[in-house]
């Protein structure tokens, strides 16, 4: 029987033992539902094969020989991920719009005795709740920043509190990005359809009667886009601002980027990606610093010369509350643990205006 797609949080947690996605594996790794297994009904290559015979054959043709396909894919999994599935198994299958690939392996799964449900409208349906979610709705808690500039630890501080209980959504991590030309951790982005799906479950988790803490960001995360409702929110957003001596930042730096410090070729390609923005003597001075393993005044230079500036424009248009402001003279391990206890103690008692 079909499965209506009609509530998201249901979906991320139905009435099954397994979410099977028999859709090829790049449409399955472009994005797909959390939890679900890739079964590939027609692999990539079968896939665009079949597609060809439709197009360039005939209807007919390509049905029967991708029917064979099919079942042959679908005999490999019965002796191999399937194989120790017992007899009240349950799965719900789907594909691109829950069509003739989630039925054909539903139609087999049946057979064998299984309950093999499939999804109404398949990925599409999927799709059209998690944009609903991230791009319409409004955040379902109320929103607080942690702000600062480049080298504070907000990520690091952000965690803490997430350790501690505290409810948080944490972007830098979902894409897999720190969020500056620098950021790029050691994982490649998700595609935007990924990202949108990571974000909306995570918004769909959040308590409403809870404040939610979100680092302070750009619109933009690596090559990733925040969606519509998401970014409102944290524009009309209040703000707890940690600050801390530029030289401590840059200390900071140089241990939370450390695989740029061990990795000089791709530090240097980010450094000469700064040309638009500044002169060819401060990118070669920079280079020289980077070259000479100069790490900390590197940073230093960054900082106050680039991103600073930067996060001061950003916040020039102001409008937004400034709930407090955290001065921490270094960013060791028990500063941020300390700036952590003490967020939770101002967001615990913070009623939004009306």
């Amino acid at each position: 029987m079909p499965l209506e797609a009609t509530d998201l949080k249901a979906l991320y947690s139905p009435d099954v033992d397994d979410i099977i996605d028999v859709r090829s594996p790049a449409e399955f790794a472009e994005d797909h539902i959390p939890g679900a297994i890739n079964l590939p009904a027609l692999n990539d290559r079968e896939r665009a094969e079949v597609g060809e015979i439709y197009v360039q054959d005939s209807p007919f043709r390509a049905r029967k020989i991708g029917a064979a396909m099919v079942a042959r894919n679908v005999a490999t999994y019965l002796d191999g991920p399937l194989a120790d599935r017992p007899g009240n198994w349950k799965s719900l299958i789907y594909c691109w719009r829950g069509g003739q690939r989630s039925g054909s392996v539903a139609t087999i799964l049946r057979q064998i005795g299984w309950r093999a449900d499939t999804l109404s409208g398949g990925y599409k349906s999927y799709r059209r709740l998690v944009l609903d979610t991230v791009s319409t709705r409004p955040v379902p808690a109320p929103v607080i920043l942690l702000d600062g500039n480049t080298g504070t630890a907000k990520t690091e501080i952000l965690q803490r509190y997430a350790d501690a209980g505290g409810q948080v959504i944490d972007l830098e991590h979902m894409a897999c990005h720190r969020g500056s030309l620098f950021g790029r951790t050691g994982s490649d982005q998700p595609s935007q359809k990924m990202f949108e799906s990571r974000l909306a479950a995570a918004l769909i988790g959040l308590d409403p009667a809870r404040p939610v803490l979100i680092e302070a960001e750009s619109n933009r995360i690596g090559a990733l886009i925040l969606p519509a409702a998401l970014w409102r929110a944290m524009r009309n957003a209040p703000r707890i601002e940690i600050t801390a001596p530029l030289s401590a930042r840059a200390k900071y730096l140089t241990t939370a980027y450390d695989d740029l410090v061990l990795e000089r070729s791709e530090l240097d390609r980010r450094i000469r990606a700064l040309r638009p923005f500044h002169s060819k003597e401060r990118i070669a001075h920079w280079l020289d610093l980077s070259d000479a393993a100069r790490f900390e005044p590197l940073a230093g230079e960054l900082m106050e010369m680039h991103y600073d500036p930067r996060y001061t424009k950003a916040r020039s248009g102001g409008g937004t509350l400034v709930l407090h402001r955290l001065e921490l003279t270094d960013l060791s391990v028990a500063s941020q643990a300390s700036a952590a206890e003490r967020i939770a103690e101002l967001i615990s008692g913070y009623t939004p205006a009306e």
